[in-house]
């Protein structure tokens, strides 16, 4: 396998701080990269999440939309959150000229001024739009995720021991429900931050849920937080080979959509800084807002409270690297034909340069 351009990006930082946020790994010059191949360097980075960019759409004249594939450790997903704000702020500097090779090579037209504010990604859900706002000197990455899929609700007396918890830890004032941005997320309100920290997923009853409802990343959430944000949460995706997740996109719209629709925050819209990731040493900070449109349909968006900073490499499958937060076994472990306990080779052959960025 011939080595691939990447870049390790740190999204939904706390305040720019490295080793906060979520670890994601953009291969820039992808476009000979079957699915094989992909998800073998996706389980090489140990990363929850990898993209690969097939390159510029010639359909959107200014070279702003982008063909992305995305993979977890167990196959291709039409979408994920910190993958999509990630790749587009990679995608940003190399059209700006902030780093050479990939991408920036394949465009075509004339050289451009900067760096683009806004871009357009075509992920497996169809096109995601990713902007750029200011806030306090600072930018920030914003996406608007496709329109909430509103589920079922599930009893708290199931879900609460597959979370080892009470059911009197579970917050009836609203339902734990599904909800499905691309990724379906089983949204779980809870009565404490203490409760969410105790949260912990556990054999059978964990199973015993997933049977019940299907595949589903699994938020649990509480109002207020340790570190001053008006929410506290947690997200548990084991089906996936993935434990914990530090932050989570997808996760973050489906609870801004299910939050508009339930008014667990108060009747309106939503607008509130969720707290992800501290239980696993790798603290993150995630936006998010919700209105309705005109015609009352809900509209969510999430964004990552700092910009995001690549770090640069080049790999193959067979060197060696460690991701931030150790995998184990999916639940559904004939998907995986590795070992994610291992630690997984990647070679070195050739390095970009990116300047600091970090989301």
């Amino acid at each position: 396998m011939t080595g691939h351009r990447f870049h390790v990006v740190d999204v939904f930082t706390r305040g720019g701080e490295r080793f906060t946020g979520n670890q994601l790994a953009v291969f820039h010059d992808a476009a000979d990269a079957d699915a094989a191949a992909a998800l073998a360097l996706t389980r090489e980075t140990n990363f929850s999440e990898c993209t690969f960019v097939d390159g510029p759409r010639a359909d959107d004249g200014d070279g702003a939309g982008y063909d992305v594939r995305i993979f977890d450790p167990a196959e291709e997903i039409p979408f994920a959150g910190h993958p999509t704000l990630g790749t587009a702020a990679v995608l940003r500097e190399l059209v700006g000229g902030g780093g050479g090779g990939g991408v920036s090579e394949r465009d075509t037209g004339d050289p451009p001024d900067g760096p683009p504010d806004d871009l357009t990604l075509h992920l497996g859900v169809g096109p995601i739009d990713v902007w750029v706002e200011a806030r306090d000197g600072r930018e920030e990455y914003w996406m608007r995720q496709i329109t909430p899929d509103l589920g079922g609700s599930v009893a708290p007396e199931l879900v609460a021991p597959a979370l080892g918890l009470d059911a009197a830890d579970v917050d009836r004032r609203a339902p734990v429900r599904s909800v499905s941005t691309g990724l379906p997320t089983l949204v779980v309100p809870l009565t404490s931050v203490a409760a969410v920290e105790r949260a912990a997923t556990t054999d059978p009853a964990y199973t015993d849920l997933l049977d019940a409802v299907g595949e589903h990343n699994l938020l649990v959430v509480a109002r207020g937080g340790v570190d001053g944000g008006d929410l506290h949460a947690r997200v548990f995706a084991d089906y996936a080979g993935v434990p914990e997740d530090p932050a989570t996109g997808s996760a973050a719209g489906c609870l801004a959509g299910w939050l508009l629709e339930h008014g667990w925050l108060g009747d309106g819209p939503v607008a509130a800084t969720v707290e992800q990731g501290y239980e696993l040493g790798r603290p993150s900070r995630l936006r998010i807002r919700a209105e309705r449109d005109v015609d009352g349909a809900p509209a969510v968006e999430v964004g990552a409270a700092s910009s995001p900073s690549p770090r640069d490499d080049c790999c193959s499958a067979g060197g060696r690297t460690r991701g931030s937060h150790a995998r184990h076994q999916p639940r559904h472990a004939e998907r995986l034909q590795h070992h994610p306990h291992e630690e997984h080779a990647v070679h070195g052959e050739q390095r970009d340069r990116l300047g600091p960025v970090q989301l």
